[in-house]
């Protein structure tokens, strides 16, 4: 079993790797992700509503209601006229962008630290990169895709989005295994 001290390269530069391909992804593909967003034909009195009920920044659902309140009609009547639907809300003023990308590099290094100690515990030092870069691609796309699933599945997120997410994922995973492959330790 190897050292994780052995592996604190692989492990910035996969996160490295991956942060700059999801900048590329996000920031200069705008024909990729941009298409899955879209604006309200009423936003401005969608704005006012919800900034008139002066809510806190959270998860909401709409139409709201208890489990056990499901069945009632007045409960079913909301869900059949709707809409319905799950939305966050952030504090007001212009997105901290700074922090989002810093928690997102965060996770990046989280990801690449779990690839780390998944391989350094499959493998010694000098092992086969082909196997090497198979497990870490591996750990890699099943963290960085699985939320998007969730997402899909749970909050209603549209599975065209959700496959875009996915093969982000694999481009992610890609990197990963290939930093890792490339600067596994040799005895």
């Amino acid at each position: 079993m190897m050292s994780l001290a052995q592996l604190w390269l692989p492990v910035a530069l996969s996160a490295v790797g991956v942060f700059v391909a999801s900048s590329i992804l996000h920031m200069l593909l705008k024909f990729w992700h941009t298409p899955d967003y879209r604006a309200l034909a009423n936003e401005d009195e969608v704005r006012s509503a919800i900034r008139n009920g002066h809510p806190a920044p959270g998860m909401y659902v709409v139409p709201y209601c208890r489990m056990e309140e499901m069945k009632k009609p007045e409960s079913v009547q909301k869900y059949e006229t709707g809409p319905v639907g799950f939305f966050f809300l952030l504090p007001n003023g212009m997105p901290n962008m700074g922090k989002s990308l810093s928690l997102w590099f965060l996770l990046c290094l989280a990801v690449s630290f779990f690839c780390a100690l998944i391989a350094a515990a499959a493998f010694a030092a000098g092992a086969d990169g082909h196997r090497v870069f198979h497990v870490t691609a591996l750990v890699a796309f099943a963290s960085y895709a699985t939320g998007s699933f969730s997402m899909g599945i749970w909050w209603g997120q549209p599975w065209r989005a959700v496959f875009k997410y996915a093969v982000d994922s694999l481009i992610y995973a890609l990197v990963t295994g290939a930093v890792f492959m490339g600067l596994w330790p040799q005895p």
